[in-house]
């Protein structure tokens, strides 16, 4: 009769191209505790603590593989720079009644505080699916989405107010040169409290009509020289589009329209400059906006 040996149970390995976790027989050498790899840029998981641990070491971050993006350096001035890559980007934190934010690009901070009607400069990262993480300076997590750059495309990516919450808006910020001799102008409206909105001049002449919440118009040219626009509701028409902005006369300087405005802006435009005026919430109610003026060269 045959004497049976008991021994232990070995769960078998899955065949090749099966997958499956694999058991570790060896264990670390030196007898160290096994440390899980941070995920891919864009894949989530957890966020690398930029200010370092409690005993003062430094975390190291493995760069991505080639074409995944690339690490953010935090300036901590609320700009950013990063490593070369194949487009720009810049943050406007346009969400009304919420404290600052913190910005991620992957897993990566990029911005450490972002407050309201607040802009960065731009940085340089790779083109393709970038994953956008913005947290609250507590590190509360409000919003991760994914989004695409295109080469060569300045974009602006605008934290907005949404029914359920926040959501984000990429916006083109690709401009043919000014002509010599021109600026360029358009209006982004990033207010969900206002209703469309005419652009006009002191003189009366319309920009732009009925430049609705998450609406940014095309670039009109407009030669050097101060500007006084309001921002209103009203029955005019505008100018032809191709038209450009020419110079108002002095003497409209000051003047105020004898309609009902929700704000107004004076730019003393310069020649080779893309200006790009944002309209953000000032308040709760309908219409209660402020404006924001970028200016590019």
């Amino acid at each position: 009769m045959e004497t049976l040996t008991r021994a232990t149970p070995v769960t078998p390995l899955p065949e090749p191209g099966q997958g499956g976790p694999v058991a570790d027989l060896e264990g670390p050498a030196n007898g160290a505790t096994p440390v899980i790899p941070l995920p891919e840029p864009g894949q989530g998981g957890p966020v690398a603590d930029l200010e370092g641990p409690a005993d003062g070491a430094t975390p190291v971050i493995p760069l991505p593989n080639p074409g995944e993006g690339g690490p953010v350096a935090d300036l901590g001035d609320g700009s950013i720079t990063i490593q070369p890559g194949r487009t720009q980007v810049r943050f406007l934190n346009a969400a009304f009644g919420y404290p600052a934010f913190r910005i991620l690009v992957g897993n990566t901070r990029v911005v450490r505080v972002l407050n309201y009607a607040g802009l960065t400069a731009y940085g340089r990262i790779a083109s393709g699916y970038q994953t956008i993480t913005v947290t609250g300076t507590d590190g509360y997590i409000y919003l991760r989405k994914t989004l695409p750059f295109s080469a060569g495309t300045p974009t602006t990516v605008a934290v907005i107010n949404n029914a359920s919450g926040l959501d984000l808006l990429q916006i083109s910020d690709r401009c043919c040169p000014a002509p010599r001799g021109f600026a360029t102008f358009r209006v982004s409206n990033l207010a969900r409290n206002s209703r469309p909105l005419d652009v006009l001049l002191a003189d009366g002449r319309v920009v732009f009509t009925d430049v609705r919440f998450k609406e940014t118009t095309v670039f009109k040219r407009m030669r050097p020289g101060r500007y006084q626009f309001f921002f209103a509701e009203t029955d005019l028409s505008a100018l032809p589009e191709w038209t450009d902005i020419e110079t108002l006369d002095s003497a409209f300087l000051g003047l105020t329209p004898s309609i009902e405005t929700a704000a107004s802006l004076y730019l003393n435009a310069a020649a080779g400059v893309n200006y790009t005026i944002f309209l953000l919430a000032s308040a709760g109610s309908i219409n209660a906006i402020q404006t924001l003026t970028a200016a590019d060269r």
